[in-house]
């Protein structure tokens, strides 16, 4: 594709038909081309100094029956993260409290399991009311969904779901076994039918190929309509994970090609918030300064994302002054009813 069929492609935005090879061509773009049209798509869509504040809960840890190459909580591996029941309600809207203080718009909860199940998903539904009293958005990831919880879920008040592809259908396979991609996209089909906001996205750094990274930003660039929040996250490689002891993970991606990824989801999905997710207490400030300028405007902020360490929040302000960025102030949203097709 010509550099004047990308331009004439992008005034044309939001896209649902991106095919692989033309998403693997951003990726090849110069890296200032690249970042010049990332910004550009930014712009018509989000203030560019303003960036959205959410904060993630382990409200359920470890245990997990699944085998997720990447992911401590897996009862399959030996790692330091201890299992633990489902926190009390008063813990978690204690933590909810606390993130809304520290400038938090919206509150994520997440639990360890493959599905949720009995009176544990009653005790989130309570958990979902009870935040969304607050007055903060509230976002859940408790694993597959059948239609009936995706809208009890909904009728309790949540505003998103996260359930990420984590990455292209080819990769998949060599990262788990015990959830097909389909199920995935299954409780991806039954969130949207519920009316809930969608917060998908995947990970990046597990010895995947640019063109499964392509692959990954295709596939969720042909959701209609596109996830509102597009988690991109680095690789954390625990102690204990295959990710950490197998030989086939341990090239480190390089800090560029993270930042091209960024990039290319925001000229892939314009509209979305993009997120710069686990990976960040890694990252320098210039490293984290590249992806806002990439098109980034979403961070999870607090000390800790389900049970890896993230960025001190007193740190995070002292960037956002350097860089001139604020928190964005939340904005009231009419989810999407329409239903998720993955072309």
């Amino acid at each position: 594709m010509t550099g004047t069929d990308m331009a004439a492609h992008m005034q044309a935005d939001p896209r649902h038909d991106w095919s692989v090879d033309e998403i693997e061509a951003l990726f090849a773009l110069p890296f200032n081309d690249l970042i010049f049209r990332a910004q550009q798509a930014h712009r018509r869509h989000f203030d560019p100094n303003a960036v959205q504040l959410s904060t993630l809960l382990s409200i359920k840890t470890g245990g997990c029956p699944e085998d997720c190459k990447y992911c401590p909580q897996s009862a399959r591996y030996n790692t330091e993260v201890e299992r633990e029941l489902l926190m009390a309600k008063e813990e978690v809207l204690k933590a909810a409290r606390a993130a809304r203080a520290r400038g938090a718009t919206r509150f994520c909860m997440g639990a360890a399991w493959r599905e949720p199940k009995g009176r544990a998903f009653e005790a989130v539904l309570e958990m979902v009311r009870e935040v969304k009293a607050m007055g903060m958005e509230a976002c859940a990831t408790l694993g597959m969904l059948t239609p009936e919880q995706a809208r009890r879920l909904k009728e309790a008040g949540l505003d998103y779901y996260n359930h990420n592809l984590d990455t292209d259908p080819e990769y998949y396979r060599e990262i788990i076994s015990t959830r097909t991609y389909e199920d995935r996209l299954d409780t991806l089909r039954h969130v949207r039918e519920a009316g809930l906001s969608v917060c998908c996205g995947g990970i990046v750094g597990m010895g995947e190929s640019r063109r499964n990274r392509a692959g990954m930003i295709a596939q969720l660039a042909r959701m209609r309509p596109h996830p509102e929040s597009v988690p991109i996250n680095l690789l954390v490689k625990t102690p204990g994970t295959p990710v950490a002891e197998d030989e086939r993970f341990a090239d480190e991606l390089d800090p560029f090609e993270f930042i091209r990824t960024i990039a290319v989801a925001r000229i892939t999905m314009p509209a979305s918030h993009v997120r710069l997710s686990a990976g960040r207490q890694g990252m320098s400030e210039e490293m984290q300064a590249l992806c806002f300028l990439a098109g980034a405007n979403s961070i999870f902020y607090g000390e800790k994302l389900l049970t890896t360490g993230n960025q001190d929040a007193e740190q995070d302000m002292r960037l956002f002054e350097k860089l001139g960025i604020r928190p964005e102030e939340r904005v009231e949203e009419t989810p999407s009813s329409r239903r998720l097709v993955n072309a």
